[in-house]
C-alpha cells in the first residue's frame, strides 16, 4: 500500500484480515488486536515501544522487518535478506498478513538488529560485498557484542531506510547507550526512519520520539515521565532498600 505523498519509508502499518487467524495467537494479543482494529501510524522519525515482557514489542518489531525486508529485495538485488529481516523459529507469522502503508520513492535501505543474535549474522557483515565494504573491513567477531552491534549502525548511518532494533541495550553498557543515541540521531538526520523496542529508560528518553506504551489494555502513547518504565527505574534507584527489602 503506498502514499504518493513525501515522508517516512513507513507510514503506517495494518494487516489484511483476510490472511489473519483472528482467533489465534499472535492476534489474540492485546496490541496484535488492536493493530487489527485501527492499525498503528508511525513516527517519520523514531518511534519507540516499552512494556513487560510479553506484552507484544518483539511480536510487532518481528512483524515490521519481515514484512519491510520483503519491500526491500524488490528494489535492491545485492541486499543480504538475512541480515535484514531473516525470521526465527520463535517469530509468529504475523508479517504475513501486516500491510505497509509506505511512500513511494522513498529510502529502501533498512536492517532489522536483534541483540542476541549479532553473531550468527556477523559474517554477512565481515565478509565480501556490499556489507564487507560498508564495515570497512572491520571483523565483528572481534570486537565485543555490543561494540559490534555499534559499528554496524554507524556503518549504515549514511544509508537512510527502515532500522528495526529490538532491545540493543541487552549487549551495552551504559556510556554505549549514550553512544547508540548518538548514532540514532545521526541516522535520523540522514533520513532514516527507526523503531526501537527497548526496556532502557535512556533510550527512550531520546528527543523527539513517539513513545507506545504496550500492556494488556492495548497500545497508547505516552510521555516520558508517566512511563512504567520511567518510574519503576526512578522509585528503585531513589529508594533500592525498599525494594530489595520485599525480595530478601
Amino acid at each position: 500500500m503506498a502514499s504518493r505523498r513525501p515522508g517516512a519509508p513507513v507510514k503506517a502499518v495494518s494487516v489484511d484480515r483476510g490472511r489473519a487467524d483472528l482467533s489465534a495467537w499472535p492476534y489474540t494479543m492485546p496490541v496484535v488486536a488492536q493493530v487489527v482494529e485501527e492499525g498503528l501510524n508511525l513516527s517519520p522519525g523514531l518511534t519507540i515501544l516499552i512494556g513487560q515482557n510479553g506484552s507484544g514489542k518483539s511480536t510487532l518489531v518481528e512483524g515490521l522487518a519481515a514484512a519491510w525486508g520483503r519491500r526491500i529485495t524488490a528494489f535492491r538485488s545485492d541486499w543480504l535478506q538475512r541480515a535484514a529481516a531473516e525470521s526465527s523459529r520463535e517469530d509468529s507469522d504475523l508479517n504475513r498478513s501486516m500491510r505497509l502503508h509506505y511512500t513511494v520513492g522513498g529510502a529502501t535501505g533498512g536492517l532489522f538488529l536483534r541483540a542476541e543474535r549479532l553473531h550468527a549474522q556477523a559474517d554477512w557483515f565481515s565478509g565480501g560485498g556490499r556489507w564487507g565494504e560498508r564495515m570497512g573491513g572491520i571483523d565483528v567477531l572481534a570486537r565485543s557484542h555490543g561494540e559490534g552491534f555499534l559499528e554496524i549502525l554507524a556503518a549504515m548511518v549514511s544509508d537512510p531506510g527502515l532500522y528495526v532494533l529490538d532491545e540493543p541495550e541487552s549487549a551495552l553498557s551504559f556510556d554505549s547507550c549514550l553512544v547508540l543515541l548518538t548514532l540514532m540521531s545521526q541516522m535520523l538526520a540522514a533520513g532514516s526512519q527507526i523503531v526501537l523496542a527497548t526496556h532502557s529508560p535512556i533510550l527512550a528518553a531520546m528527543p523527539g520520539a513517539l513513545l507506545l506504551q504496550l500492556d494488556e489494555s492495548g497500545i497508547r502513547p505516552v510521555d516520558y515521565d508517566e512511563t512504567d518504565l520511567v518510574t519503576s527505574w526512578r522509585g528503585f534507584l531513589a529508594s533500592p532498600e525498599r525494594f530489595l527489602g520485599h525480595l530478601t
